[in-house]
């Protein structure tokens, strides 16, 4: 019997000393904790990467997976691999029940006007009948593309079409636009293969754009589309995640902002 007892008590060891290899990033425990977010490069991860020695003095590590497409960094969060991301808006969150029903905006950041750019083309009003225009094959980036189209007057969509407008709802079409759909990552690159794309502010700020000065057409500072810190549902208040918001909206950030991107092409919302 003793014997049995001393080999239960080094299992009931074992199993506490394996256990937190395993345990879920949000509950990070120890006089230095983990704060884990995904993000894309820019201008997410580089934002983030300026508050870590201001988390770091907080007890607070935090650690940046960088991510190249839109779909991975929310899966990771409700796996659970991450606690938090950072490089979506609302209505792209929203445009998937899975991750609106587990995920939530912790708080808003900037804003990325999202533009029109072409290889072949200096302005609007050169861009060909039939023309092939490629557009991000998500719903709510799509959306914002013909929603950009329609605002500068290439095509009309039906009334209610709203923020997930689909090629389907196009009703006016005076240049007979062709229309592509890609991921959103690929699509600087498809700039030699098409007349023109419609591309989001930080894939067009990685391949090396301007978006004031080198697109064709651009969102206004007042688009509703902020980028936003997204987290598990009921952890909105989480201490880290609350540490994260006053780093993310200070003035030190905000001056960075500015100075950096003084183009407009990233606009604080704070």
């Amino acid at each position: 019997m003793k014997k049995f007892i001393g080999l239960t008590a080094v299992g009931l060891l074992s199993i506490a000393l394996i256990q937190p290899a395993f345990a879920s990033p949000q509950k990070d425990s120890g006089a230095q904790q983990t704060l884990k977010i995904g993000a894309t490069p820019v201008p997410h991860a580089e934002l983030l990467n300026l508050i870590k020695d201001d988390l770091k003095a907080q007890g607070i590590t935090l650690e940046i997976v960088e991510y190249n497409d839109y779909v991975q960094p929310n899966e990771a969060l409700i796996r659970g691999d991450l606690n938090a991301n950072f490089f979506q808006h609302i209505p792209y969150l929203e445009s998937n029940a899975e991750w609106s029903s587990s995920l939530i905006s912790a708080f808003g950041v900037h804003i990325e006007p999202f533009g029109l750019y072409s290889k072949k083309y200096k302005t609007i009003a050169d861009i060909p009948d039939g023309a092939l225009i490629a557009i991000p094959n998500d719903p709510s980036n799509g959306g914002r593309a013909l929603l950009l189209l329609q605002a500068n007057g290439l095509i009309t969509l039906k009334d209610g079409a709203g923020l997930e407008a689909t090629h389907f709802d196009i009703v006016s079409n005076p240049k007979n636009l062709q229309f592509t759909e890609l991921e959103a990552a690929q699509l600087p690159r498809s700039l030699d293969d098409v007349d023109a794309a419609a591309i989001n502010g930080n894939y067009a700020l990685q391949a090396g754009f301007n978006p004031l000065r080198d697109s064709l057409i651009i969102e206004g500072s007042q688009s509703p589309y902020v980028n936003i810190v997204v987290v598990k549902k009921g952890v909105e208040s989480d201490p880290r995640i609350q540490a994260l918001k006053k780093a993310l909206l200070s003035q030190k950030v905000k001056d960075y902002i500015g100075a950096t991107w003084s183009d407009g092409s990233v606009v604080a919302i704070f």
